[in-house]
């Protein structure tokens, strides 16, 4: 049989008349009791408030007395979830309002969310909802954000369209500080020459990332609170339903930064607790012509001699984000003379040319590749760019087109030159059609070239392990090394360039194909006919000092982002302590509990390591050292725009509740108490990392 409820207890001592009336059903939520009560036994909530803290034997909490430091301590969706206040903390105890002391599991909530012992004060559900509305304030949080930022940019960026219908139901979304920090970030991107933003959700906590020269850089952490207003606002600018989070959707905005307009190409996924999206930037002024990508002379010239039929197909293939579009849109330039007729079917359009018929793709509307194709070829084209083969009727279609006069320019997602010619067959094509109509196949990757700047001769008895291990493998010796500066944001690197093979189409390659010669034998045949291989063209780049092997490695072999991204699993602490007695045992407990350890000794160092864009998840921070003193290193974490995000904890040897106050009103995420007490180190670091966010 069900216990009755606890508040039928606290009234009978109470005296209430309505004592001893079963006026609570036993399990119903607290708030439910609550007015429940109030209702029924005709008391306020603050006299309600009262009765209860006198059966626990507890004090009636003050709400207005919250502690900044000790809202950090508990995250607003733990603070909303079980209905409790942060009001004060100190280096054991966590005080908080609730409602309910009688559960358990708050108390244990609360612990593991701190890393202290909660005591509880008595406050009402209704009192303790509006002071966490007041205290936990999502605009607050923007605009904290904003403030960081906007002392690295300024606000010159501005929509071009917008949906104005829509945002006058968005009014939270079009708050001005979401507005501006949506701006800023964008902002940001342009200028750091990004070619995609990423607003990515996490379990506990968000962050923003720029992809830049074809890798993806961390921007900035970001708490879930304002991500989700910031996805909406990206929404909006896209025309994109903002009550739609259950399915995929994509758009399309024009902003102006500095009188230059950029198209933004907007795509949003649903993820498990909130959604993901991802902008593309586009400069509409980008194309450019083929001697102005930066092409070796021998590629430039093979490639300039596919481009010179009139008839057949040519291919350019490589993975997404190889520069396929920007190669093809660099020939469609120099074709573009004015006396041809260049028609093009895209899916997306993403460089609006002049003199140039260009077509999006639209399923819904009946425009497919293999439509658009078939209508184009009514239109009496001389140039047709088909911007992906990607089924057996657009490809046969494409073949058509390249037999019956027209130069066909297409792509394909093949990791080589010759490997194109076994897609096209997988794809249906018939062997002898494939060598009678194929003119070559461009196949491309792009590489980062060293920054100008800050490259550096090599000096074998500094050389990077890995550098030196792949000099030994490929027998090249490099001649210059990254090091990495302000204007490469330092990576070492500033700008990427093409690494290509073009398989010109001999009456020796055609046969081979033909009479479906194996793939090493139609890569000897294209050799043959003076195709050098991507791998050889790379080395050549790292022969004259433009690229590392570092680099080539990364783009030919095992990714250098992807041992990262998959090292990002472990939290990574950056330990920061002049004592090495202390950082010895802070660095051996850290590690026992599974998390990965950089440490230095200053302050000083300390910033050189965050400036160099490696991702970490947590400061351990000491106070007193030389070069930089902690404070000084806190204050500069809180006003960069790379580090303003990032959790601080405060290792002081100080007992003033009132000095560690002070430090977390200043900043701080949390302190710990010198000497080092093993399990609550370890508690407060887990605490402080699951608050990563929140």
């Amino acid at each position: 049989m069900d216990r009755a409820h606890w508040l039928l207890a606290v009234a009978e001592r109470a005296g209430l008349r309505c004592a001893g009336e079963d006026v609570i059903e036993p399990g119903i939520p607290v708030v439910d009791a609550w007015a429940r009560m109030e209702e029924r036994c005709g008391v306020s909530e603050d006299d309600l408030a009262r009765y209860i803290a006198t059966h626990f034997r507890l004090a009636v909490a003050d709400l207005d007395s919250g502690a900044p430091q000790a809202l950090k301590l508990v995250p607003e969706r733990v603070a909303r979830r079980y209905h409790v206040f942060p009001i004060r903390e100190d280096d054991r105890q966590l005080v908080v309002a609730t409602s309910d002391p009688t559960n358990i599991e708050i108390e244990q909530a609360l612990g593991f969310a701190s890393g202290r012992t909660p005591q509880f004060e008595v406050a009402g559900p209704s009192a303790i909802a509006e002071a966490i509305g007041r205290k936990y304030s999502s605009a607050r949080a923007v605009e904290s954000l904003l403030g960081i930022l906007e002392k690295a940019a300024g606000s010159g960026l501005s929509v071009v369209e917008e949906a104005e219908a829509e945002a006058l139901a968005v009014h939270e979304i079009e708050a001005g500080p979401v507005v501006k920090l949506t701006n800023l970030i964008l902002q940001e991107a342009i200028e750091q020459g990004a070619s995609d933003v990423h607003v990515e959700p996490g379990r506990s906590g968000g962050a923003v990332r720029f992809r830049v020269d074809g890798v993806l850089r961390q921007f900035m952490p970001m708490s879930m609170t304002a991500l989700n207003r910031v996805v909406s606002r990206i929404k909006i600018l896209g025309k994109i339903d903002i009550a739609d989070r259950v399915r995929p959707q994509d758009g399309r905005a024009r902003i102006r930064l500095h009188d230059h307009a950029y198209d933004l190409r907007i795509s949003t996924v649903p993820t498990r607790d909130s959604e993901k999206a991802v902008i593309r930037i586009l400069d509409p002024d980008g194309a450019r012509g083929l001697d102005q990508i930066g092409l070796p002379d021998r590629e430039l010239k093979r490639l300039r001699r596919l481009l010179s039929h009139r008839d057949g197909i040519v291919v350019v293939t490589g993975p997404t984000g190889s520069g396929k579009t920007t190669t093809l849109y660099g020939a469609l330039a120099e074709l573009a003379t004015g006396e041809v007729n260049i028609m093009t079917v895209e899916d997306p359009v993403e460089y609006e040319l002049p003199g140039i018929t260009q077509i999006q793709v639209e399923p819904r509307r009946g425009v497919t590749f293999a439509s658009a194709l078939k209508a184009i070829l009514r239109q009496d084209p001389d140039v047709i760019l088909v911007g992906e083969i990607r089924d057996l009727q657009t490809a046969d279609v494409a073949l058509q087109a390249s037999l019956t006069g027209h130069l066909v320019l297409a792509t394909l997602h093949t990791n080589d030159a010759v490997g194109a010619v076994t897609r096209l067959h997988d794809l249906g094509l018939d062997r002898a059609a494939v060598s009678e109509s194929l003119r070559g196949v461009v196949a491309q990757r792009l590489a980062r070239r060293l920054c100008t700047h800050c490259a550096r001769p090599v000096d074998r008895a500094e050389l990077p392990e890995q550098e030196a291990r792949l000099a030994a493998q490929y027998g090249v010796e490099p001649i210059m090394q990254a090091a990495g500066c302000d204007r490469c944001g330092g990576t070492g690197y500033r700008g990427r360039y093409a690494l290509m093979e073009i398989a010109t189409v001999t009456a020796n390659l055609a046969e081979q194909i033909a009479k479906g010669a194996s793939f090493r034998e139609l890569t000897k045949a294209a050799v043959a006919g003076g195709m050098r291989p991507m791998r050889e063209a790379a080395l050549e780049r790292v022969r004259d000092g433009t690229t590392t092997l570092t680099e080539i490695d990364r783009v030919f072999g095992e990714s250098v982002e992807e041992v990262a991204e998959g090292e990002a699993a472990t939290p990574h602490v950056l330990l920061v302590d002049d004592d090495p007695v202390t950082r010895a045992l802070a660095r051996k407990l850290l590690e026992s509990n599974d998390l990965r350890v950089s440490e230095v000794g200053d302050g000083a160092a300390a910033m050189e390591r965050l400036g160099e864009r490696q991702q970490y998840d947590l400061l351990v921070l000491d106070l007193a050292m030389p070069k930089l003193g902690g404070r000084e290193v806190l204050r500069r974490v809180r006003n960069s725009v790379a580090t303003a995000g990032l959790p601080v904890v405060i290792l002081t040897g100080s007992q003033q509740h009132e000095a560690e106050a002070q430090l977390m009103e200043e900043g701080a995420d949390d302190y710990i108490r010198k000497p080092i007490d093993p399990p609550r180190f370890i508690a407060r670091i887990k605490a402080a990392l699951r608050r990563v966010g929140s």
